[in-house]
């Protein structure tokens, strides 16, 4: 059985663009930072989640670092399509009547 977050399986971390795995790097780093400072405290519930957050980072380190030696691929970004440019009503009639106005001339 694998521990850890269901959300960051091997197979989701491939699908994730390198900003996102530092932005669940980050949180990751933060909510073991509070699983420690509960257990201190005495306060900690569930001690296997600090077992499965430290694996959850370790995954976004390999994922990151293979990427980095070639061996994972970077996924393609995902590009949105540029919105069709409206155009006014008002701002087309002056152009095409500057047109009419030189070929009057």
């Amino acid at each position: 059985m694998a521990i850890g977050s269901k959300e960051l399986r091997p197979t989701e971390l491939d699908t994730f663009e390198n900003e996102r795995l530092a932005d669940e790097l980050k949180k990751a780093k933060e909510e073991l930072f509070n699983l420690r400072f509960q257990s201190a405290t005495g306060q900690l519930e569930s001690h296997g989640r600090l077992r499965a957050v430290k694996r959850d980072i370790a995954r976004i380190y390999t994922v990151l670092r293979e990427r980095e030696l070639g061996i994972r691929a970077t996924p393609a970004p995902v590009e949105t399509a540029p919105k069709a440019a409206k155009t006014s009503k008002k701002a087309a009639k002056p152009a095409s009547t500057e047109a009419e106005t030189a070929e009057e001339n």
